[in-house]
Parts: C-alpha cells; structure tokens; sequence
C-alpha cells in the first residue's frame, strides 16, 4: 500500500494555512499547495489517511486545468518538484506528484456551484418545495434526475469548521460587484458543460462541482482544485445509473455510511475499517485512470 502523507513539514519554509486537506505554503512570488491524504467528513478530519488519494486529487486537478485553459486562466505553474524555488525541491520524494506550484490570487468569497442533475441538498429543497436554489423546477423529478439544464447556485464561503451557505444571485452580489458575479458564473456553466462532455465520453457522471476563482492583476482566474472527487458528485455511467439509485463517490459519502457526528461538541473522528480505507483508495485512483484514459 502507498504511504500516507498526512501531513507535511518543510523546514525553512513558511505554513501559511493548513487545512482540512491541503497545506498552503508561502513560495515567495508564488504558493505552494501540497495536497495531503487526508480525508474529512462532516469537516471532521480523520485519524487515517487514504493512502495516494494528495496525488491522485492533484493530477486530477492539473489534468481539468489543461482541459479548460482555453475558457479562463488558472493558477497552476508546475509539478515538477526540480522547478520548484528552495527549499522545496529538497523535497522530492514528499512532494512529488502531490504539490502544485501557483499563482497568488486573491480568492473571491463565494463558491461557484453548478449542478446538473437533482441530488444532495438541491434534492432535499426539491421535496420541500419544488425547487432548486429558490427557482421552479418541473414536477416529478426523482432524486438524481438530470436537470433541464445545468444550474449555477453559489454559496459563501465558511471558516473552517463552519457550514458554507447557500445563497442566490443577488445575494452574491452583495459580496462581489455584478461584472464579477456574472463573469464568474458564466464561466463556471461553460467549464462544467466542457467537463461533462469529456466525462461522460469516459463513462463518468458528473453531476455537480464547486469552482473556486480569485483575481490577479485584474483578471479573473481559476484556483484551488477543480473537478475533483472532493469538490464534485460523480457517478458511473454503466451502473446505477437510473434516477432514484446513484449515489456520490467521494470519502465523505464513504465515512458517513459508518458514522455521523452528534450535534453540539466537537466530535471525535472513528476509526476507519481498513477495507473503507483501501476501497475508498481504490475509487480515487480508478477514476484519475479513467479521466486520463
């Protein structure tokens, strides 16, 4: 089994942030984002990592940013380890494959979702009311249903350990100015129209994701990571694919079929099965290997 990174010290560098996956450090003119095997649920971060799952999230990430270049600009600058500024390319073995050299930006406040089919917290508001981030939808979609078109739904975006909210449009533009707010939703429609069509010529679904975009020098740019397990709902085309019968393949859907925190302390993290851990391992790694054929 690969060895697990769950964390990372680099002597002689500078931690700016360390989150629940990622550790962000200051690379002079540029950050370095190293993308551990950490895994979270319900922003709980476990005791164990899931071996190889920083390296797979991050060549998927390099893999949408080259896919979607064309569209708007991104952050990311190198892998490779050598190119690195000291004393990071020190750390080869560490770092290899699993860190990203970028661009600064300046990260906008809000998160960019769009969805495409009816699932997660789109569905719950879907049952309740019959529609979807407060827009009407057609009656008689089924949980997983594919929605008439994809949506743009933005939420805030929360301190750790605190819950993202969702939020309309106009909402949205009390937190950025209106050039912004559409400039960045129509990017993020036209990214995940690309995904989607170069996903499911692979056999995968994508049914929704969260883009994250920050400025520099001006201009809008696309950070963080990008069509990832992590940050998006994918399914499998050749099973399970009717509506009412998919589910989401990520680790917090995996942790959460053995656990949910109670309300109220901070709760401790399980300790997970070690077939979840190498399933969960398995399923990240099929689908780097799909995308990348």
């Amino acid at each position: 089994m690969d060895k697990v990174v769950k964390i990372t010290e680099i002597p002689g560098a500078r931690l700016l942030n360390r989150g629940k996956v990622r550790d962000i450090y200051d690379a002079g003119d540029h950050l370095l984002i190293v993308t551990t095997d950490r895994i979270s649920a319900f922003d709980v971060v476990m005791d164990q990592g899931i071996p190889g799952k920083g390296i797979v999230l991050t060549q998927i990430s390099k893999f949408w940013f080259s896919q979607t270049a064309d569209i708007v600009k991104n952050h990311f600058i190198t892998d490779i380890v050598a190119d690195f500024p000291a004393p990071f390319n020190q750390y080869q073995e560490m770092l290899a494959g699993r860190a990203m050299l970028v661009k600064k930006a300046r990260p906008l406040p809000v998160e960019c979702i769009v969805r495409g089919y009816l699932a997660g917290s789109g569905w719950k508001e879907y049952r309740q009311s019959g529609t979807l981030h407060a827009m009407a939808l057609p009656q008689g979609l089924q949980n997983s249903s594919r929605l008439p078109e994809p949506v743009f739904t933005p939420s805030t975006k929360a301190e750790q350990g605190l819950h993202d909210e969702n939020i309309t449009f106009e909402q949205m533009l009390h937190l950025v100015d209106r050039a912004t707010a559409e400039k960045v939703r129509e990017v993020s429609l036209s990214i995940y129209q690309r995904a989607v069509g170069i996903a499911e010529a692979k056999g995968i679904i994508i049914a929704d994701t969260k883009f994250e975009f920050g400025t520099l020098d001006g201009e809008i740019i696309l950070i963080d990571e990008v069509l990832t397990p992590d940050s998006s709902r994918f399914w499998p085309k050749s099973r399970n694919t009717s509506p009412g019968s998919r589910s989401r393949a990520t680790t917090s859907s995996i942790c959460a079929t053995t656990w949910k925190p109670s309300t109220g302390a901070k709760p401790s993290p399980p300790q997970l099965p070690e077939e979840i851990v190498r399933n969960t391992a398995k399923k990240y790694k099929e689908i780097l290997e799909i995308l990348k054929g």
